[in-house]
């Protein structure tokens, strides 16, 4: 049985609405930004379904992710088919300009989990975790918009 953790963060980036999505957007390209993703596969015979791998401190978890909604320079929706449990979003908000990138990440955790880790500990690493990923990603967004 298990117990589903939820995290939302967010950031403004300072580049247009369709830059940002445009980056985002191309999935294979998100571990340059997202520290625990060592790779993003997009599967030839079906392009909703997507192959991850994530590495950290040792521990390696795969899964494989389909595409549940995706409006472009909105939103992009998945939850995952196989492996690690997890789902989400993130949503884009125009600010004329600049960009809000919303990111909204659930992920299930073995309930005997929960027995030997304070669910709040884990919570703050992820969610810092998650930020810090976000303002990697401003600074990506940043750099390639002012190279392109």
């Amino acid at each position: 049985m298990s117990d589903w953790l939820e995290h939302s963060v967010q950031v403004e980036v300072a580049v247009p609405i369709d830059f940002t999505w445009n980056l985002w957007s191309d999935l294979e390209q998100m571990p340059r930004w997202m520290k625990w993703i060592e790779s993003v596969k997009i599967l030839s015979e079906n392009p909703e379904l997507s192959r991850w791998k994530l590495a950290s401190g040792g521990l390696e978890f795969t899964w494989l992710s389909r595409i549940l909604k995706m409006i472009p320079n909105q939103i992009i929706q998945w939850e995952s088919v196989d492996g690690l449990p997890n789902r989400g979003a993130i949503r884009f908000y125009d600010r004329h300009g600049s960009s809000i990138v919303k990111l909204t990440v659930a992920y299930g955790i073995p309930g005997w989990l929960g027995k030997f880790m304070d669910n709040l500990f884990l919570g703050r690493i992820v969610e810092s975790t998650i930020q810090a990923d976000l303002e990697r990603f401003k600074e990506y967004a940043l750099k390639a918009y002012t190279q392109s």
